[in-house]
């Protein structure tokens, strides 16, 4: 049934995108991945190279990734090498590698570039997008409705993040009482500014937390459940921190996005434009609930997330 929706949601991309959006040019050779940071964060990379290994088993093609690409001339070297090896479909894992496609993929005709999160596409890149100011309302909702202090904090990589927003007015929504304490590291992997922002939180009787940066997410989530305190988990179900300290999570389910777009590249499908995935989608899901959060409000927020995907509205609105 799972499988059924995606491929039926991938063929109303395709109806939807009309004439005008050029398709990629279909039958994979060989797929590689290129990383921002690295494939063993426990959250976003490891989600990636899930389905790199997904692509891998379902269509039986060689797979290829490279870590720590984070300029243009880093990218350059790792698409021409994958060229090299007969590479035809190249996933870029963030929104960074949106320019350095956008300025390379003249170079490579015969190569279409997928990345995650951005605005820009071209004659052979798509860019998939995830809705997170659903996903962040949804955690925003959890995080002020369990709150014990009514001060409920989200420590987050940069301001253009959409979960912010969407965290901030979950949160109102479920406790206008709520204290919504927000912080940016700038980075999404400075630990070190993470946990200093952590640490003023809990200074300022934040009690529940939502740690919204790929890099630190980890570390954060360890000083959490170290303080006794909560937290909404962030892009993979992250339940396995402790009962006691995840609330729920907001997962972004990016593994069968990657085989997704590589089936509909293999058959000639994948337009080459802005796609986005929500709820509705069966793209993003909330994970599984704490024992801890009352059974009256588990229902209510369920609820709230199966009236979005019907309506697409969310409750504040």
């Amino acid at each position: 049934m799972y499988l059924r929706i995606l491929v039926s949601f991938a063929l109303l991309l395709v109806l939807m995108t009309g004439c005008s959006n050029a398709m990629g040019q279909g039958n994979i050779h060989k797929v590689g991945m290129l990383v921002e940071h690295t494939v063993h964060d426990q959250v976003w990379g490891q989600k990636g190279y899930k389905g790199l290994l997904d692509i891998k088993d379902e269509l039986k093609v060689d797979v290829y990734f490279k870590q720590h690409i984070q300029s243009k001339q880093s990218a350059q070297k790792a698409i021409e090498e994958f060229a090299q090896e007969g590479v035809n479909l190249i996933f870029g894992h963030g929104s960074s590698f949106g320019k350095y496609f956008d300025q390379l993929q003249s170079q490579y005709p015969d190569i279409q570039f997928v990345y995650f999160n951005g605005s820009i596409h071209g004659e052979n890149i798509t860019s998939l997008n995830f809705n997170a100011h659903a996903m962040g309302f949804f955690g925003g909702m959890v995080a002020a409705g369990m709150s014990q202090t009514d001060n409920v904090g989200i420590i987050a990589a940069y301001e253009w993040q959409p979960e912010i927003e969407g965290f901030y007015e979950g949160a109102l929504y479920q406790n206008p009482d709520a204290d919504v304490h927000i912080q940016y590291v700038n980075s999404w992997d400075n630990t070190s500014r993470a946990k200093m922002m952590f640490n003023q939180m809990k200074i300022d009787d934040v009690d529940t937390f939502y740690p919204a940066g790929d890099g630190f997410n980890v570390p954060l989530m360890k000083s959490i459940k170290e303080s006794d305190l909560q937290a909404i988990g962030y892009v993979s179900d992250q339940s396995n921190f402790g009962d006691a300290t995840v609330l729920t999570s907001t997962v972004q389910h990016v593994d069968k996005l990657y085989l997704l777009a590589a089936k509909q590249f293999n058959n000639g499908e994948l337009p080459n434009d802005v796609l986005t995935f929500d709820f509705q989608d069966e793209a993003i899901s909330l994970g599984d609930f704490s024992s801890t959060v009352p059974e009256g409000f588990k229902k209510k927020v369920k609820s709230a997330v199966e009236e979005y995907k019907e309506t697409g509205k969310l409750p504040n609105k």
